[in-house]
C-alpha cells in the first residue's frame, strides 16, 4: 500500500522585524566598542634656551614714515647714513635680521635707497613687517 505523501511544507522566516533587529545590532555595537584616540609618535620637544632680550639684539627695526622719514632702532638717519649705521650693527652681529616697516604711502624711491644701503652694509637678512587682512579671518 502506498501511502500519499503529504504536501510540502515550504520554509518561511518572517522578514518584518528584520530591519528592527538590524538597527539593535547596530545600537549595540555603537555602545560596546571602545573607541581609542591614536596617540601618533610621543615626542618630548626641547626647551628654547634665547632669552626674548637675546632675540631683540638680533632684530634691527628699520621704520620709514609717509614722509619718507628713516628710523632705525629709534635713531633718525638721512638716506645715505643708513649704510654706515647698519654697517656697525651687522658688524657688531653678523646674524643680525632687519625688519622692516614701512608707511604704506612712502614713496618708494625712498624705500629703494633704503634697501640699496641695507644691501651695501651685508643686512641681507630682511623681511618686511605688512598689515596682514585677509577676508573672514579675524587676528
Amino acid at each position: 500500500m502506498a501511502f500519499k505523501r503529504a504536501s510540502k511544507v515550504g520554509a518561511f522566516i518572517p522578514t518584518s522585524s528584520m530591519g528592527d533587529i538590524a538597527f539593535l545590532l547596530l545600537i549595540f555595537f555603537i555602545l560596546t566598542v571602545v573607541f581609542t584616540n591614536e596617540t601618533g609618535l610621543v615626542v618630548s620637544l626641547p626647551r628654547a634656551d634665547a632669552s626674548e632680550e637675546g632675540l631683540r639684539d638680533m632684530i634691527s627695526n628699520v621704520f620709514i614714515n609717509e614722509k619718507g622719514m628713516i628710523s632705525i632702532d629709534d635713531m633718525i638717519v638721512r638716506p645715505e647714513q643708513v649704510a654706515g649705521v647698519m654697517s656697525q650693527k651687522v658688524a657688531e652681529n653678523p646674524f643680525m635680521i632687519v625688519a622692516f616697516k614701512t608707511d604704506k604711502e612712502t614713496p618708494y624711491g625712498v624705500v629703494s635707497d633704503v634697501m640699496e644701503g641695507l644691501k651695501e652694509a651685508n643686512a641681507v637678512r630682511v623681511f618686511f613687517n605688512t598689515d596682514l587682512n585677509l577676508p573672514g579671518v579675524a587676528y
